[in-house]
């Protein structure tokens, strides 16, 4: 198997945030991708139709956000390619509430019938990577330039608070924009798809992920506390509530 992450070009780096490249020639057993909380919109292509834990195989899905874990499963050769766009995004270029995709990843098809279809085809027709990501570049292009403006005031706050997942971070950027707190939960729920304080602890779970997939840390406890966790036992609670599996059971299921 090989994996790349890759930046995006600069015509789409607006909106998205990173490309990751999966490409597997020979699968034995069914291969089975986890999905965690990550915070962001995600578009989701495979070359083999991928199954979804609810049932539904598609090659093109749309992710909001993920609270509850699932994971896809490809029982053929497949290339994956995932564009993890900025958290705002899913009003702005799809047109759909974000509260509406969270935990609920949606058949592309159902937004952009005839031109979904057809970049599909071409894409399950190419067989190439490089040339399926300037497919997917083109077509995240086209949405771009049909953008509807952002919400400036969740732009700002949603980079403010996955930078800084501290609570007072929420009471400090509410205070900036000059709302009430309602607003601002009504306002993240629209444009992000959880509620600020959701968002805030899946930005911390996901930087601690991120590190301890990286290997950063030989101690669970110094972990927890780099990412503002109480202690170990904390960590362990918030990591398992995103994954159903503790820390420990995921390091030796990755080794």
């Amino acid at each position: 198997m090989i994996a790349r992450h890759l930046l995006p070009s600069e015509k789409i780096s607006a909106y998205v945030d990173r490309i990751l490249v999966i490409q597997e020639n020979q699968v034995a057993t069914p291969f089975v991708l986890p999905l965690y909380a990550n915070g962001v919109p995600t578009i989701l292509f495979t070359s083999a139709k991928g199954k979804l834990r609810n049932g539904s195989a598609n090659h093109l899905h749309l992710f909001g956000q993920t609270i509850v874990p699932d994971n896809i499963s490809l029982k053929k050769e497949f290339i994956l390619i995932a564009y993890f766009f900025k958290p705002y995004s899913l009003i702005s270029l799809f047109g759909v509430q974000a509260h509406e995709l969270t935990d609920h990843p949606l058949d592309l098809h159902l937004l952009f019938p005839k031109r979904s279809r057809d970049l599909e085809n071409r894409l399950v027709d190419s067989g190439d990577a490089g040339t399926m990501i300037e497919m997917l570049d083109e077509f995240i292009f086209y949405l771009i330039n049909h953008a509807k403006n952002d919400c400036e005031r969740i732009k700002y706050a949603a980079n403010r608070i996955m930078h800084d997942y501290s609570k007072e971070s929420l009471v400090t950027v509410q205070k900036e924009l000059h709302i009430t707190e309602r607003t601002f939960q009504r306002l993240f729920e629209k444009n992000i798809g959880v509620a600020p304080g959701m968002y805030r602890r899946i930005c911390q779970f996901n930087a601690s992920f991120t590190s301890l997939n990286n290997r950063r840390h030989l101690k669970l406890s110094d972990l927890a506390y780099q990412y503002g966790y109480a202690d170990q036992s904390h960590y362990i609670r918030a990591f398992k509530e995103f994954t159903n599996i503790t820390p420990g059971e995921y390091l030796k299921f990755g080794s």
